[in-house]
């Protein structure tokens, strides 16, 4: 068995104090430690690992946190025999583990190890297993409405991505066949745009960017949820009994002007064809590493209501903009262009043309694209 990444690899961990604050679930009678193995390669799962090492599941729950990578395919109930809970945390919110093999080996290994660790939890006894994705899996939409919990996932040809978010449908398939049994009860926490340290995505990507891309005739809004109040809804979950789909996301969404204006960044607005088709054609030559659907994440609204966690009275400890100061401060000295990581000369030079899609669309960009090609 692979343990761990990270401090966490591999380790045992006691919770030493109770919660405090907003970010913890309500107070509860006190009871026996509950056994909690968090599984998950990235700085995510690492982060719900500490957190819940520190705080356990609220004031007179302490936790004892297993951080494993993975289950292993060789006896995997061995792995999770004696936990009480198990959060599997199938968005790894880093980008290399996250864009690394093929997309059919990546989402092979997703299904087989959501399956391998759903079935070891059965076997093992296990009481409760929260899956950890990301509401991306319901698309991003112009000018659409808050995302509600039990709201429909991505529709037709945007859930046929070779990207991250077909890995995470694929993952939520898995899960849906589980849907009715009766043990373990099953929880799919479905987070807005992480942010926390070491966290790197498709969002904080389109941050490393000179300008920020907005296009036409869409008012994106931005939302997001620090790794931490990721962890403390995990936590609101288990305690008040949460079983299918929960969504968790800082309230008040920001507009595209407040995050310019706080983030110190000029926009650049063009027309949806002009961005997505030269995605498209970009992604095609290897350019781009995402698949031209998810630009719709950078330039669309998914924001979510949180409504059944927030009826339970868990609330978020960062607000949006306290969130995003922490990602502005993550991806500081950091350059990339639509989510390709480049030298901060090549950032200066391509940055005139615009952010993200627009700096790649320039000419010059282009010849080079074709030029690898044709090597």
């Amino acid at each position: 068995m692979r343990e761990g990444t990270g401090r966490l690899a591999g380790g045992v961990f006691r919770s030493g104090r109770s919660a405090s604050g907003r970010g913890g679930p309500p107070r509860r009678g006190a009871g026996r430690t509950t056994t909690v193995a968090v599984v998950g390669a990235g700085p995510l799962a690492a982060g719900i690992a500490t957190w819940l090492s520190r705080h356990g599941l609220g004031p007179g729950t302490p936790a004892e946190v297993r951080a494993l990578e993975q289950v292993p395919a060789d006896d995997p109930q061995e792995a999770l025999t004696g936990a009480d809970v198990v959060v599997l945390v199938a968005d790894a919110g880093d980008l290399t583990i996250s864009w690394s093999g093929t997309a059919e080996h990546r989402r092979a290994e997703a299904v087989a190890h959501t399956q391998r660790c759903l079935a070891a939890s059965a076997a093992a006894g296990v009481r409760h297993v929260v899956v950890v994705t990301s509401a991306m899996v319901h698309g991003a939409g112009q000018d659409r409405a808050p995302i509600a919990d039990d709201d429909d996932l991505a529709p037709g040809g945007q859930a046929e991505t070779d990207g991250i978010v077909g890995d995470l449908l694929a993952v939520e398939s898995v899960v849906a066949r589980t849907a009715g049994r009766r043990r373990p009860m099953v929880t799919v926490l479905r987070p807005a745009a992480v942010v926390g340290p070491r966290i790197d995505t498709l969002i904080t990507r389109h941050f490393e960017a000179p300008r920020l891309l907005t296009v036409r005739g869409s008012a994106r809004e931005w939302q997001f949820v620090h790794v931490d109040d990721v962890a403390s809804a995990v936590a609101s979950c288990v305690v008040h009994g949460l079983a299918g789909a929960v969504t968790v996301g800082a309230p008040a969404a920001l507009t595209s002007a407040q995050v310019a204006l706080a983030a110190g960044m000029e926009r650049i607005d063009l027309p949806p064809v002009t961005a997505f088709g030269t995605a498209e054609r970009l992604h095609r030559v290897g350019v781009l590493p995402a698949p031209a659907s998810e630009l719709a994440y950078a330039v669309y609204s998914w924001t979510v209501a949180s409504t059944r966690l927030s009826e339970v009275g868990w609330q978020p400890e960062r607000s949006n903009e306290e969130c995003l100061q922490v990602l502005l401060e993550t991806v500081r000295g950091r350059h990339a262009l639509a989510g390709r990581r480049v030298g901060a000369r090549d950032a200066t030079a391509l940055g005139a043309a615009g952010a993200a899609v627009a700096l790649i669309g320039t000419a010059a960009v282009w010849r080079q694209a074709r030029s690898r090609r044709h090597r």
